[in-house]
């Protein structure tokens, strides 16, 4: 893994509505934990970028629509982009709608450094239910334990448990997967049974509380790399831990 792999975001909350600030939040927020960084571009229909100088205003009148279109940076040595797809119900935990944030920004130092910072502050921006953070070239094996193969079931590799499609989780406060740091609300913390203190002492090390109430988990120091038997440990192990994540657990 190089230091300027991707590092890539999703987080899911509510769905948007109406006049929705929450778009801004989050944009604010990767902002805020990355000084000097600006998202003021966006993609036109011919795939080229354009400058935004009302970007706070045209963001908040795509979020009327139920949109939150790209913004980025124009930096293509330093690329760093967000943005967000409105799930339906129909594919959605517990049948409710949501949004799914997503942003994408190199794994260099600087950003290693405030990763728990930038994941808790696109989170609380939309008010998600959960979310992860993970280097690219680990989020392909997790991917993995959701996409159904030809034969059927996921098949996924290294020995990762095979995950439920998001649409057959009960509940959206239920994490569909994890990371290498993860973000759980204070819903998603009681839904998934953390903390433990007798259970929970070694990701209590590297765990810390958010602003809402909720908690930024890492399972690693160093940005996970499935490659690394003791990166592949503590993910196996994560999963162990927690059986309601990716709607495992028994009825």
């Amino acid at each position: 893994m190089t230091s300027r792999s991707p590092l890539i975001i999703n987080v899911y909350a509510p769905a948007l509505v109406g006049n929705d600030n929450r778009t801004l939040a989050a944009v604010h927020g990767l902002e805020r934990t990355l000084p000097g960084l600006r998202l003021e571009w966006r993609v036109t229909e011919r795939r080229r970028l354009a400058a935004l100088p009302q970007r706070d205003a045209w963001l908040a009148e795509e979020a009327t629509r139920g949109e939150f279109p790209m913004v980025c940076n124009n930096d293509k040595s330093y690329p760093v982009m967000i943005s967000g797809l409105q799930r339906s119900a129909d594919e959605s935990a517990g049948g409710r709608p949501q949004l799914q944030v997503h942003a994408k920004l190199p794994l260099d130092a600087a950003v290693i450094a405030a990763v728990a910072d930038v994941l808790e502050a696109v989170a609380e921006g939309a008010r998600a239910f959960w979310g992860q953070a993970t280097p690219d070239g680990a989020s392909g094996d997790i991917a993995e334990q959701i996409a159904p193969t030809l034969e059927g079931p996921p098949s996924p590799p290294r020995g990762l448990p095979a995950l439920k499609l998001f649409e057959h989780i009960r509940s959206p406060e239920i994490p569909y997967y994890l990371g290498w740091l993860n973000y759980w609300s204070a819903a998603a913390a009681r839904a998934i049974g953390f903390p433990d203190p007798a259970r929970d002492s070694e990701l209590l090390s590297r765990a810390r509380r958010t602003a809402s109430g909720g908690w930024v988990v890492q399972l690693t120091d160093a940005p996970l790399d499935l490659d690394n038997p003791t990166h592949l440990d503590a993910l196996l192990r994560a999963y162990e831990r927690f059986p309601e994540i990716g709607g495992r657990a028994a009825p």
